[in-house]
């Protein structure tokens, strides 16, 4: 089992500078490091460098839902809705069931007969689609029948119902997770690891230059092939290259509210039509998301901004159709994220489907982009395809569908015997869950820092649903770095507590800072500047527009080096 701890990145540090590797990936989000994960496990000698943290960007701010994507259905995309219900299969059976659960979904019906044959069609076709049903079939409900699982409805909200079945992620957990499971495959991580040009031997890429963003040092990591997986970045990778870009990716907002789950009565999610999209209602522990919006956006890319007008929007959508309304004071969190969303565009040497491309668009360098975060291992599979064609040797085909993420393999035994895993830890049966739902079989690395260290099993605040452990763990296990990594991806703090994690915030600086080697004056800092970041996005939040959030967000400090 490979740790992911501050000793290996030193070591990865120096054997990255003297290695050639067969493949550098270039990007920490699903898709970069689902591509670790196919590569390092075909046997290919493979790097992830990562500018900031496992799924900082996009991957850590998505609607967290594992889905074949009812909407296509519409667009009749048959072959694009039975990969992605193929993939949720593999997610929530074999491949990552500790994080990957079922969610069901009411959709509220408006016109008698026409809308329930048609969306009834649909749904069979999605229930099926996907070959061997992992999730219960669909079912039609009356008036009477939605308002029981569905009375913060209002009167006028529906004629009756369709209740169906997706599945749900922790996007943040899952992608790191996949990282990790790379490196137990051989590959060399490294967060906080910037690309900052690609090195050229004539046409060929042959490697990247990179900074180590915690020491300043610049070094070469020298690859027969770089992948770059980066996501609304994708068109800087082919301007570092000094190429056209194969495909243009445009960025596009979407942003969600976390609401407690006391102030919607509801026993499901929902999925409502707007006048642009949809917006879903999802179940989320003891809060709901809502989200969510789809606005173009063209300003900083690293820290997208909600702004008063996208809250506005959601609330305004959510409650046309309920009793009681939810206000801006129900709000606990909100989240923005940029979805990249490939233009029409496309070069001649491009594989492209409907939702992600992969450019071959000089020797040495492989891009790929757009696509869902359902089907990452799709897109994983279909770089790593091309990049075998650049190293001009066979490696056996992609196996990542067989192959389980870190604390997926024994977890459906281990979740039967969870009463006698509460009582051999002593911990209550509530928190074992917890643990299992977020750790897998991996719990036990956590029982035993609970049983060398009792006060670790304790909440990290009074009204915390995560345990001190999993602040130690993600340092020694999960490559966190700063605090932020912390209260904001390897838990949800951030957007889970009222107060975005500010009473959290000293207290997991504490238990992180012996494990980072931080002095009191550092400790201070990283608290300090994680307290300037929820200020300024409160602040965004109340700004009236892109522009105005956009600047507000910004005026928070960037991260410290560690």
């Amino acid at each position: 089992m490979t740790a992911l701890s501050p000793q290996y990145r030193a070591e990865t540090l120096r054997k990255l500078v003297d290695e050639e590797v067969d493949v550098l990936v270039v990007g920490g989000g699903v898709t970069g490091a689902g591509v670790a994960l196919d590569a390092a496990s075909r046997g290919l000698s493979t790097a992830l460098v990562e500018a900031r943290d496992f799924a900082a960007g996009t991957s850590s701010r998505s609607s967290k839902l594992i889905h074949g994507g009812l909407r296509y259905l519409e667009q009749l995309d048959f072959k694009l809705v039975r990969e992605a219900l193929k993939e949720r299969g593999l997610l929530l059976q074999t491949l990552a069931p500790h994080l990957v659960r079922p969610v069901k979904f009411l959709v509220p019906l408006q016109h008698r007969v026409w809308e329930r044959g048609y969306i009834g069609a649909g749904v069979t076709l999605y229930d099926t689609l996907g070959g061997a049903r992992a999730l219960p079939r669909h079912r039609h409900l009356s008036k009477r029948g939605a308002f029981k699982v569905a009375p913060a409805l209002a009167d006028d909200a529906l004629i009756g119902a369709i209740q169906y079945y997706d599945a749900q992620v922790d996007d943040a957990r899952h992608t790191m997770t996949i990282a990790r499971t790379a490196a137990e495959q051989g590959a060399s991580v490294l967060t906080r690891a910037r690309v900052t040009s690609l090195l050229r031997d004539g046409e060929r890429v042959v490697g990247a230059k990179v900074v180590d963003r915690e020491s300043g040092i610049e070094f070469e990591i020298r690859a027969r092939t770089v992948v770059a997986a980066t996501g609304v970045w994708s068109d800087d990778m082919a301007e570092a290259a000094g190429i056209p870009t194969p495909f243009t990716v445009r960025a596009s907002k979407g942003i969600h509210l976390v609401v407690p789950r006391e102030k919607i009565d509801l026993d499901t999610g929902l999925i409502l039509r707007t006048e642009k999209s949809v917006l879903f209602v999802i179940p989320w522990g003891k809060h709901w998301l809502v989200g969510t919006t789809d606005t173009e956006w063209d300003l900083d890319r690293e820290h997208p901004a909600a702004s008063r007008a996208d809250v506005d929007y959601v609330l305004e959508h959510l409650n046309a159709v309920l009793r009681t309304p939810v206000t801006h004071d129900d709000i606990e969190g909100v989240y923005a994220g940029l979805r990249p969303l490939l233009a029409a565009k496309a070069a001649a040497t491009t594989k492209l489907s409907r939702e992600h491309a992969v450019a071959h668009p000089v020797p040495g360098l492989v891009i790929v982009a757009g696509g869902k975060y359902t089907t990452y291992r799709v897109m994983a599979a279909d770089a790593v395809d091309v990049a075998v064609e650049e190293l001009g040797r066979p490696a056996p085909p992609s196996w990542t569908d067989r192959l389980p993420i870190a604390g997926a393999e024994g977890y459906h035994e281990l979740w039967e015997d969870r009463f006698g895993v509460a009582a051999k830890s002593g911990l209550p049966l509530t928190r074992v869950e917890h643990l299992l739902q977020r750790y897998g079989t991996r719990i036990w690395n956590l029982l035993e820092l609970i049983e060398e260290q009792p006060s670790l099993g304790e909440p990290i605040t009074e009204t915390s649903e995560y345990l001190r452990v999993e602040a130690v763990y993600a340092v020694s296990h999960e490559g966190a770095l700063h605090l932020e990594d912390v209260l904001t991806r390897r838990t949800r703090i951030s957007i889970e507590e009222r107060d975005r994690g500010v009473a959290a915030a000293p207290v997991v600086a504490g238990l992180m800072a012996p494990l980072l080697g931080w002095d009191a004056h550092r400790t201070d800092r990283e608290v300090a500047n994680y307290l300037a970041r929820v200020e300024a996005e409160r602040s965004a939040q109340e700004a009236p527009d892109d522009a105005a959030a956009n600047a507000t967000r910004l005026t928070a400090p960037a991260l410290l080096p560690s």
